[in-house]
């Protein structure tokens, strides 16, 4: 929901960091394997109990992830594997911080292992919308290699739920419950736009 704004602002403020990427020669899918490793980074220090480490890493982790399709884009260097790397990357990431948190609080283990499977059913709805949407010429497209469908929950919803379950651990069993109700809306406003695509 909010990803497609900071999608169309971004650009315009990353052409240091692009530079950057391009002055040390690497590949956009450096920066995207880049990305990840930093957010396996903030996972295992969620997992340790250092939350603000946890937070930092995270936030860079995610810049170098909006910014490798920029710098693909720019360079030339799109391709269908980056895109399949990308989403590949993103899920890994997600899922790895929620496996940090179940080690950090393993008391909420169940609604962590509920955010786990709902986010299955997130990345497969967000998939199969967003081939029929391209199929049928439906909603707005993006840049993106892939056609994901739009929905509640996108990167820039999971992680401002992981700050806040980071900034406040001391409501992290209401907000863990809280996101679980976004994924649930998430994925049944997306089965219901696929629905509707049978009466037309």
């Amino acid at each position: 929901m909010i990803d497609q704004p900071f999608r169309q602002i971004l650009p315009r403020f990353s052409k240091p960091l692009i530079g950057f990427y391009a002055a040390l020669r690497l590949s956009p899918n450096h920066i995207t394997i880049g990305g990840l490793v930093l957010a396996l980074g903030a996972a295992a220090t969620t997992a340790q109990g250092w939350p603000m480490l946890a937070l930092c890493l995270w936030w860079v982790g995610r810049l170098l992830d909006g910014t490798d399709g920029i710098y693909a884009r720019a360079t030339g260097q799109s391709s269908d594997f980056g895109g399949y790397l990308d989403i590949v990357c993103d899920m890994a990431a997600y899922g790895a911080m929620i496996l940090g948190f179940a080690l950090w609080q393993p008391q909420h283990g169940f609604l962590w292992a509920i955010i786990l499977f709902l986010y299955i059913l997130c990345i497969t709805s967000a998939l199969a919308l967003g081939a029929i949407q391209e199929r049928h010429s439906l909603g707005a497209a993006d840049n993106r290699t892939l056609r994901l469908a739009s929905g509640l929950a996108e990167g820039g919803e999971t992680g401002v739920a992981y700050s806040l379950m980071l900034l406040l651990p001391q409501f992290i069993e209401s907000l863990a419950i809280v996101w679980i109700g976004v994924l649930i809306t998430t994925v049944l406003a997306r089965s219901w736009l696929a629905a509707q695509q049978d009466s037309r």
